[in-house]
């Protein structure tokens, strides 16, 4: 989706420069605000294909953006970036629905590779297609689709955003073997730095609550005190 565009909402003119020149540099469509106020006033004209947001801006900030793009929409692609200092802001971010996000300092290149991820899975859902066998993981009544980033139970979708999806594959993918904060965050977040545990936690008490919202009987996530989670088998 080369020719998607990209919302990128921060009040430091310098990275609305140099990020914006960035993705247009990769073929993407930029429009740039410098608050949340005048992004939503946009944004209730017309969604952007991909929303970049800082999170401390004037008159709105990035938490109340999201909160008010995920109300209009549960599938547009939603990165935060934030500073090293705000883990609690990042956590509540997460908890609101924004799918990733990126602590400055960071490297331009990682944050192309991100729009990207996020984009191919916004296409995949638009365009469900033929879904091939290698990419499905299917544990009891839940089933993975590993391409598309979308999660199922007993046939019925589960939103999650992707960062909740990795979440949820890691422990997947090992039914009925605990595992600690500190392995979810490597299995799922490889790449992360600034991941701390308590954000694990976050993802898990959305990821219940958003079973609960469709499928009131889940009980798979099992929390294992003092050791971790671990995904019970039927």
């Amino acid at each position: 989706m080369k020719s998607a565009t990209v919302a990128l909402v921060d009040d430091e003119p310098n990275i609305l420069e140099t990020v914006g020149f960035a993705l247009r540099r990769e073929g993407y469509r930029v429009d740039t605000y410098p608050d949340g106020l005048s992004a939503w006033q946009a944004f209730e004209e017309r969604l952007p294909d991909v929303a970049v947001l800082d999170i401390l801006m004037p008159r709105m900030d990035g938490l109340e953006l999201c909160r008010r793009l995920r109300a209009e929409s549960e599938t547009l692609p939603i990165l935060f970036l934030t500073s090293k200092d705000e883990e609690f802001d990042r956590v509540l971010g997460l908890e609101l629905g924004a799918d990733d996000y990126l602590v400055k300092p960071f490297s331009m290149r990682e944050l192309m590779v991100r729009v990207k991820v996020l984009l191919r899975r916004l296409a995949l859902l638009q365009n469900p297609g033929k879904v091939n066998a290698e990419d499905l993981l299917a544990v009891g009544s839940l089933a993975l689709d590993l391409a598309r980033y979308q999660a199922s139970w007993s046939g019925r979708p589960i939103p999650l955003t992707v960062r909740e999806f990795r979440l949820l594959l890691a422990l997947a993918r090992h039914p009925g073997h605990v595992k600690t904060r500190d392995q979810l965050i490597e299995e799922g977040y490889p790449h992360e730095t600034y991941l701390a545990e308590r954000t694990i936690d976050s993802h898990i008490k959305r990821l219940r609550r958003k079973f609960a919202e469709v499928a009131p009987e889940f009980d798979g996530i099992e929390t294992v005190y003092g050791l971790g989670y671990r995904y019970r088998t039927e």
